[in-house]
């Protein structure tokens, strides 16, 4: 089961579950497709698509997804990665106005750079980059909360 996840933007991102439902129309995606839509409301016949989900049942969803395809926010990425799971990380971008400007692509880039995710930006060959995910070894995650904190501690005994 792949969990999609759109987080709680207030922009729709259809561009992604069109582009979803096109692939697994013409057959190319066939594995089992959960959807949280958050404030994107779009039907399927193929996808489970909710609005928001209660945590736990959410949290039972991401421990049970074969991976995890989502919007670019930090904070489903980062509960992903923290489960070791196999993240797609689809960023909202602003020339499609999904978002104001283009962070979560600065922030997924980032993610990739340390090994966490895969990146995908356009998606007319989506379902390539779902099952390259699926072969996809993240590397495990590393704090730097401690780092930061220290360096927060070091510059008050500093000043």
């Amino acid at each position: 089961m792949i969990l999609v996840v759109l987080g709680t933007q207030d922009k729709p991102f259809t561009r992604l579950l069109e582009a979803l439902e096109t692939q697994v129309n013409a057959g190319l995606i066939q594995d089992e497709m959960v959807v949280q839509c958050g404030l994107t409301h779009f039907e399927s016949k193929k996808m489970k698509c909710f609005d928001l989900l209660p945590m736990d049942q959410f949290e039972t969803l991401m421990d049970q997804a074969e991976c995890i395809l989502t919007h670019g926010g930090v904070g489903t990425i980062l509960n992903a990665v923290k489960k070791g799971k196999k993240v797609l990380a689809c960023p909202r971008l602003a020339k499609y106005q999904e978002h104001g400007n283009d962070h979560q692509l600065q922030l997924c880039s980032e993610f990739e750079k340390k090994g966490y995710v895969l990146v995908c930006e356009e998606f007319d060959h989506l379902y390539e980059k779902i099952e390259e995910v699926k072969h996809f070894e993240p590397a495990p995650y590393v704090s730097t909360t401690n780092q930061v904190v220290d360096e927060i501690r070091k510059f008050i005994q500093e000043n």
